[in-house]
Formats: C-alpha cells, structure tokens, sequence
C-alpha cells in the first residue's frame, strides 16, 4: 500500500526557493596507510531536504555506435539534454562500482557568475556517468574533465571525493560561466584541480572548498586544467605569482558561514584523529580565516568501518560548539535545530551550528575499497538512509546485481509513503526519537551497533566463501554476494521494523516502561497492564531556564492563612 500525500502549493514553493542555503553534504576521505585493514575509504552525506534515500543500480551493458543517453539534473529530475553513450559501461551500485572505484560529493557553491547555465552535465549525473565510464581515481578525474568540457556542467562548485584501492583523491570543480556568440556559450567547460591525498593521512570536506595552494610540477600528486590559474585572473579574482596560487581563494572565498557552518566539520572529525587540531578552535568558530585548516592530516591511529560511521554520527559532542547545552536543545539534550539555521533578534543575526548528523539526510554511507580482494569482492558500500545519528548502515556489496527492495528505486518516494521502504520507516524512528532524544537515542544506536557488529563477523568468512567460488565461477561469487546483501538488508529492515514498535511502546507519553530482562514489567497483578511507568521530566537546565523566563509564574507558594 502507498499513500499519496496532499503537499499545499505555498510549501512547495518554500521547499524548491532556489536562494534557500544549502550546507549540505559532510565526506570524509581514508587512504590505506590509514586504515586499520589496509582499505581505503570515503563516507558521504547526501543532505537534502528533498532527497528521498534509496540506493540506485545500473548493470554492466553494451550500447550501439550512436546510441545516446539522457541526462537528467539529479537535485531536480529536470531534463537536461542527450549525450553520447559510452560503448561499453561498468555496474554501479549507489556511488560505487564494480572496479571498487567510489565518487562521492559536497556542494561548495562559490562564485554563482560561474554557473553555466546551457550545460548539459551537473554534479549528480557528472559522478554516476563517470562511475560507469572509468575504473581508477585517475581516469574518474580525466574522464569528469572531460565530459564537463565537451558538454558543459551546469552545476554549482563542486568538490568530490574519488577512491580506489590504491589512491585517494580530492577534487574540486567550478564551472567558467555563461557567455553566448553565435548561440553558443564560449566559456563552456570547467577549472578544475584534483590533489591526491598522501598515504597515512585523511581528509574531509563539507560544503566549502578546501585545496588551497598545489604543486604546478607534480602530476604524480597533483593534476589540474590548463586555464585553472589565467581564468581566475581573467575574472579579477588573483592577480599574484602562479605559484601563490590558491584555488579556494580565488573561486571560493571564505566568510563567517563557511567557517562556522561547513568547515567546522571538518574540525571535529579531524580533531578526534590528529593531535594540536584544538588550535584550529578559533577557525572553526569563524572568528580567524587566516588559521586556515591544512587540507589533510596524519593519524595517530589507524581507523576502521565503524570508526567512520561514528564520524558521520558527530554533533560537536564535547566540543564548544555541541548544541546539548543550551536552551535550543529542549530538556532531552536534542543535538538538532530545526530549519532555518539563522535568525535575528534585535537587530543581530545569529546561527544554529551545522553538525555532520543532520536530520535532513536523504542517505548516506561509508564505501570501503579492499585491494588485497578482487574487485567483485573487494568493494563495499555500507549503505544506510537518513539522519545517520540514528539509523543504521548495512553492507552491500559493490558487485551485487540487484537492490533489496527496502533501498529500490520507485517504493515510495517524498510525495508517497510506502510501508516497504527503508527511507519512511527510519524516518518514523528518528522523528519519534526527537522527542527524548538522550534516552531513544541510546536505545537505537545499541540496535546499531550490534547489527554493525554482526555483519563484520560474518564478512570474512563470507570474503573466504565467494573468493572459492570466485575462482571457479565468478558469477556464482556474484549471487553468493547479493543473496547477502539482499538478504542483510531485509534483515536491518525487520529489526527496525521491530524497534520501532518496542520504542513507541516504551516511551509513549513521554514517559518511560519499565523492563527486565527485555520485557515490559506488568503490575503484578494482571500480565496485560503495566507497571507504573517512570517520569524522566525534564533536564535541569531545561527548568532553570523555564524558571527564568517564566519569573513566578510558575512557581508554587503556599496560600496564605487567614
């Protein structure tokens, strides 16, 4: 069954106001050297309050010489334009393919002139086409060069995150603007530079461009397009030596918003893997840009899955800028603010901090790339949608020929629910937990990571299993593989399925079952009625903060005696 829901024509309009920020998105990028497996890594947020999460597929396929593709904008579904098919393309499973080869995003927006308002290719359809068309980091990079300068990129700045087995890049794009002759727009292309990330080291980026200064002599660790450095001073955005240099400078300037609302992401997670990042404080509260952030740093230790699922999982917690700890929290220490982030009072504008968990995420994952495997074993996209503070992620293999039908395409969408669909269905947990969070919360995320847990004990000796069939049948490897990941994600499904039950029972009214043993205690008397349920009221700097500005409203007095 799927219910279509009735959206009033006023809200649609709120929803799609082009001028509405955006600071969506958080990727965090794991090269081999630091990885507790020897894999590398990237996460990705897709946040959107529009994007409904599912995880998208396209199977290998062979196309006719002139055969062409339809590229439709991935933020809107609006019709873009033809292109020419690639003769041959790869399976692609979400943001990964079979080569084990990960592309993923954030939107940094920059300098709007330079959007190119006739191209055909914008950042969504730039990241899955290219998925399909190349194998390794480098040839992503040359062939989302090249398919942005034949057929425009229509699209906003942009920086991406490109991965294989071995390497580990960050790439950053904008586009040259519109300027028509003749009909056609002469500027058709991109800038573009594209740092590899140096074994042993991460990085991360969110919503704000991060390459500064690069190597003009080093195409090893460095790649960038010719005109990257004239086009800028061309516009008047530099005017110095080439070697001073500074791609972010010049096509993305810093503000208080970029500092405070997106680089301050990349502070929490970086401060939690490499010593002296608390000297960076003073950037990420937007109050020093020339303390500017290095684009990577060194671990000082090495990560796995779960430590990169707990990245997306932050809210500043202990940190100056955790949001438990005012007003704005309610009396369940809630981690979110409901939009818009900014306000004004008096005159004076303030913000809402921006955290990597956010509850308007359509889906999310963390893509892991095994060298040591075969490529049809190696790549694992940990796949989760919504808010990933309170959902959980399930492995799917890259390689695996078809979806779980809680993740497909078409069950359901943002206008139409669907009870088969993963997407409503963590969204219906997160939304009840807003409302204790510091008790639901942690009832959750112990389902979570016990489910993690489970899945990463028995990958291994699934590893073991499909690489024997691999060298016998490779395609027998291939459904070992998807049963599993088909099979896994049904499950993740039916245990939220029942978590969502067990949580509205527990906590219905705002108050709280009691239990023992894992079962709800009865009153003694009659096994179908309750024991009194505990009251959890509220937190003390919720009342303290009521009782100042309530004044004695609220506060009880003996009546006097006559």
């Amino acid at each position: 069954m799927k219910l279509s829901l009735f959206v009033p024509a006023l809200l649609t309009a709120v929803l799609s106001f082009p001028g509405m920020p955006a600071w969506a998105c958080t990727n965090v990028l794991v090269t081999k050297g630091a990885s507790k497996t020897g894999s590398t890594m990237v996460s990705y947020s897709a946040d959107s309050h529009v994007l409904y999460g599912e995880l998208y597929h396209k199977p290998a396929a062979t196309y006719p010489a002139g055969s062409m593709l339809p590229v439709y904008e991935w933020d809107t579904g609006k019709y873009l334009g033809k292109i020419p098919q690639a003769e041959n393309t790869y399976s692609t499973m979400g943001n990964m393919n079979e080569h084990q080869l990960i592309i993923a995003e954030t939107t940094f927006g920059g300098r709007h002139e330079l959007v190119d308002t006739t191209g055909l290719v914008d950042y969504g359809s730039l990241i899955y086409i290219t998925l399909q068309r190349a194998k390794t980091a480098r040839e992503a990079i040359a062939v989302m060069a090249d398919l942005t300068a034949r057929y425009g990129y229509c699209s906003e700045g942009e920086s991406f995150s490109i991965a294989d087995p071995n390497e580990v890049w960050i790439m950053e794009m904008v586009g040259k603007g519109t300027k028509m002759e003749r009909g056609e727009n002469v500027n058709r292309g991109t800038v573009w530079v594209a740092v590899r990330i140096p074994d042993g080291c991460i990085s991360a980026h969110a919503n704000q461009s991060r390459i500064g200064k690069f190597p003009l002599n080093d195409p090893v660790n460095c790649m960038y397009s010719h005109d990257v450095v004239s086009f800028a001073r061309e516009k008047g955005y530099f005017s110095g030596k080439d070697r001073d240099f500074s791609f972010c400078d010049a096509y993305a300037p810093l503000d208080f918003m970029a500092m405070r609302g997106c680089e301050a992401r990349v502070w929490s997670v970086f401060r939690k893997v490499s010593d002296g990042m608390d000297g960076y404080l003073d950037y990420a509260l937007g109050k020093n840009p020339d303390n500017r952030m290095p684009l990577y740093v060194r671990v000082n230790r090495k990560l796995d899955v779960k430590d990169v699922i707990g990245f997306m999982r932050d809210h500043y917690e202990g940190t100056p800028l955790d949001m438990r700890n005012d007003i704005g929290a309610g009396g369940s220490k809630l981690p979110y603010r409901w939009r818009p982030m900014s306000f004004e009072v008096n005159g004076a504008e303030y913000m809402n901090e921006r955290a990597i968990a956010t509850q308007q995420t359509g889906f999310w994952f963390v893509g892991e790339s095994r060298g040591w495997l075969p490529d049809m074993i190696g790549g694992i996209l940990w796949f989760a949608v919504d808010d990933a503070g309170t959902s959980c992620p399930t492995p799917i293999y890259s390689a695996a020929n078809r979806v779980p039908m809680c993740f497909a395409e078409g069950n359901g969408n943002m206008l139409e629910y669907s009870p088969t669909a993963a997407f409503w269905l963590f969204n219906r947990v997160a939304n009840f937990a807003y409302l204790r969070y510091d008790m639901i919360s942690r009832d959750i995320l112990r389902v979570a990571d016990r489910f993690v847990n489970e899945c990463l004990t028995r990958i291994p000796e699934l590893d073991k299993e499909a690489l024997n069939l691999y060298k016998q049948n490779p395609e027998e490897a291939r459904n070992l593989l998807t049963l599993y990941s088909v099979q896994t994600a049904q499950r993740l499904f039916d245990t939220w399925d029942q978590l969502d039950k067990y949580l509205f029972m527990k906590y219905m009214d705002g108050n709280m079952k009691r239990e023992r043993n894992g079962r709800f205690l009865d009153n003694g008397y009659s096994p179908t009625r309750a024991a009194m349920p505990e009251f959890p009221g509220y937190d003390k700097h919720w009342q303290e903060s009521v009782m100042k500005d309530a004044g004695d409203h609220l506060r009880v007095v003996k009546p006097n005696k006559k």
